[in-house]
């Protein structure tokens, strides 16, 4: 029997995931545990292994596609079982062999009875043990992800937590492991595609079964709408048909993330009113973003009240009632048209990734909330320079990490944090929400983009604890071996942009946190020191540390006491002996 291959969950957080690319194609065997598919959120790339061992006899998502957890993506099953699609196929667009669907839409008049594609959605229950292979939910706020390669193909073999392909949320990257043993049967989404949680997409199930042709493309109400508008013009104006077509629309735009129902509520939002490029109508972060940026070209100013007092007041008084509504002509804010670029010899056009889409959309959502103020602070790193030449080699072979200034950096930053919580804290409407775990959110720079893993809990950790776990975060961040809670949580980020020498920067804070560190590089420079026979030059390690905070709720002389305390742990304190 096919076992269905799903989009997994990766964080609780993470709702969905794209396929990045199949590591197998359909009728490659597959082994538990082996990489299947590499897959895609907004959060991290990760490779997912396959959950059984078998034959990929279906990919029913493809690379791109974006994929709700939970969903099937692929079947295995034995070589030359043929997939097996249960029920669970709901709103997925599905390209494979529909060969029963082709020759309906050839006679006009068979295109108006849209009953035909309804009745595929109940799924063949021949073929043997089929299992249906479903989009993941990587997360509770995740509805979708896409597939960005299939790591098995049709007809492989696939082993029980053996990767099948690799999916893209707006949260994480992915590998996405089978959870069951099989063959891949079939493969319904392809690379590419967008799937939403719990739809199928692949099937895997015993070699030699047959996969039961992928029914259902387009479930009930979205389909008939396409399929009506060819010729039957004139049937499809019944007035209830709208009415009833309008609210299950209504009602799948209704169906968003916190995220983005938050985002609507701040800026005084019906999500109703916004159109939803998501699974079924459903309204995305980008959706509302979108919508909330171009709100000014429709202000409800429209509705002016004086020129309906107007024509009731008398002439003399008319004239000045109908002087406001001149006053609120600023439809100014219309975004200046983009400009157009051309693909041609000398330009190239590249679409931007998922993870860069949801960087994009995070920086400019971060800029609109925060009021974002920087202070800058010198810091001498001399003595933990001195520290760390002495014990790096010793440290490494004891500890099996690299001793780097982030640990020290890191707990300085605690210690600050621990005296004043404020900076640990976030935003929520007119409510300051304190945090009492101190989570680290340390920025790792990736060839495909930027990720933030988080270190839990850090405040119960010590300058080794803390070395190792940012080592092992962020080398399995740049090998895609992120999990989704390994990069959510977190309450306050530190970002490095001295790893080439820059000396600072203003760095954008990661919301809902309040405020984020910036370390500049650490250079010898001819430094004036105080000394009991007077002031002299020395050359010490400087360096200059950053801290963009969030004014709304943070003052500029907390903003400075934080970095002055930063300041003076890592100067005077003896870490010799927290090591």
């Amino acid at each position: 029997m096919p076992i269905d291959v799903v989009m997994p969950q990766l964080g609780e957080s993470i709702a969905e995931g794209t396929i990045v690319r199949w590591l197998k194609k359909v009728g490659d065997t597959v082994q538990r545990d082996e990489p299947l598919l590499e897959i895609s959120t907004d959060k991290v790339d990760a490779e997912i292994p396959s959950t059984a061992a078998g034959t990929l006899i279906a990919i029913l998502a493809n690379e791109g596609d974006t994929i709700a957890v939970n969903s099937v993506i692929a079947q295995l099953g034995e070589a030359g079982e043929k997939p097996e699609l249960a029920e669970a196929s709901p709103g997925i667009t599905v390209t494979p062999p529909p060969a029963e669907t082709a020759p309906p839409p050839a006679p006009p008049a068979a295109a108006q009875p849209t009953p035909p594609p309804v009745a595929p959605a109940s799924p063949p229950a021949s073929g043997g043990n089929v299992t249906n292979v479903v989009m993941p939910q990587l997360g509770e706020s995740i509805a979708e992800g896409t597939i960005v390669r299939w790591l098995k193909k049709v007809g492989d073999t696939v082993q029980r937590d053996e990767p099948l392909l690799e999916i893209s949320t707006d949260k994480v990257d992915a590998e996405i492991p089978s959870s069951t043993a099989g063959t891949l049967l079939s493969i319904i989404a392809q690379e590419g595609q967008t799937i939403g949680v719990n739809e199928v997409i692949a099937t895997i199930g015993e070699a030699g079964a047959s996969a039961p042709a992928p029914a259902a493309p387009e479930p009930s109400a979205p389909a008939a709408p396409v399929q009506a508008a060819p010729a039957p013009a004139p049937a499809a104006p019944p007035a209830t048909a709208a009415a009833a077509a309008g609210s299950v629309e209504e009602l799948r735009r209704l169906k968003s993330s916190p995220v983005v129902r938050k985002i609507a509520s701040e800026h005084g939002v019906d999500i109703g009113q916004v159109s939803g490029s998501g699974i079924s109508g459903r309204v995305t972060k980008k959706d509302i973003l979108s919508f909330i940026e171009n709100k000014p070209a429709t202000p409800v100013v429209a509705p002016p009240a004086a020129p309906t007092v107007a024509p009731v007041a008398p002439p003399p008084v008319a004239p000045p009632p109908v002087a406001p509504p001149s006053i609120s002509a600023p439809p100014a804010p219309a975004k200046p048209a983009a400009p157009v670029f051309a693909a041609g010899e000398r330009v190239k056009i590249e679409p931007m990734t998922k993870m860069r889409k949801s960087i994009a959309d995070h920086m400019i959502l971060s800029k609109r909330t925060s009021a974002h103020v920087t202070t800058f602070f010198e810091v001498d790193f001399t003595n933990v320079a001195r520290l760390r030449d002495r014990v790096k080699k010793d440290f490494e072979a004891k500890n099996g990490a690299k001793l780097t200034f982030m640990p020290f950096i890191t707990k300085a930053a605690i210690d600050a944090l621990k005296a004043l919580p404020i900076v640990n804290s976030s935003v929520d409407g007119d409510n300051i929400v304190y945090k009492q775990d101190i989570n680290i959110g340390v920025a790792v720079a990736l060839d495909w983009g930027l990720i933030v893993p988080v270190i839990k809990q850090a405040d119960s950790m010590n300058l080794v604890g803390l070395a190792r776990a940012t080592q092992d975060l962020a080398s399995r961040a740049r090998g895609k071996q992120l999990k989704p809670d390994e990069v959510s949580g977190g309450t306050f980020s530190i970002t490095n942009f001295g790893l080439f020498g820059g000396l600072t920067a203003t760095p954008v804070i990661n919301q809902p946190q309040v405020a984020i560190l910036g370390v500049g590089g650490i250079h010898k420079r001819p430094w004036v020191m105080e000394t009991e026979h007077g002031d002299v030059i020395a050359i010490r390690h400087i360096g200059i540390l950053s801290l963009s905070f969030d004014h709304r709720i943070i003052d500029g002389a907390i903003g400075d006491e934080f970095l002055a305390k930063m300041k003076k742990t890592l100067e005077t304190t003896d870490f010799s002996a927290l090591l």
